[in-house]
């Protein structure tokens, strides 16, 4: 089993920046795959960015050169740096651990607000 716990949402102005942050606990092992979907109001959810334990790294087109991943596997821990926020990147953002055998567990979710 794996835990994720989720932080920093909440509510930016256009343009702005907010830094996320998910930690992962329990049986943690590499190779791994850790990142963030979101899922706007009456839309499917979909995936922000990825990262592996390895150090790769996938963004969707809509965040690229705006979002940042990043991950300290000494600490299980993933983050996403968001700068230059739009309307549309209003969604709840949900991070994900993905274990070397396919298991998928799934943070609880957190807000983020992008209104003036």
């Amino acid at each position: 089993q794996v835990q994720l716990v989720e932080s920093g949402g909440g509510l930016v102005q256009p343009g702005g920046s907010l830094r996320l942050s998910c930690a992962a606990s329990g049986s943690i092992f590499s190779p791994n795959g850790m990142g963030w979907y979101r899922q706007a109001p009456g839309k499917q959810r979909e995936l922000v960015a990825a990262s592996s334990s390895g150090g790769s790294t996938d963004y969707a087109d809509s965040v690229k050169g705006r979002f940042t991943i990043s991950r300290d596997n000494a600490k299980n821990t993933v983050y996403l740096q968001m700068n230059s926020l739009k309307f549309e990147d209003t969604a709840v953002y949900y991070c994900y651990h993905r274990t070397r055998r396919g298991d998928l567990y799934w943070g609880q979710g957190t807000q983020v607000t992008v209104s003036s």
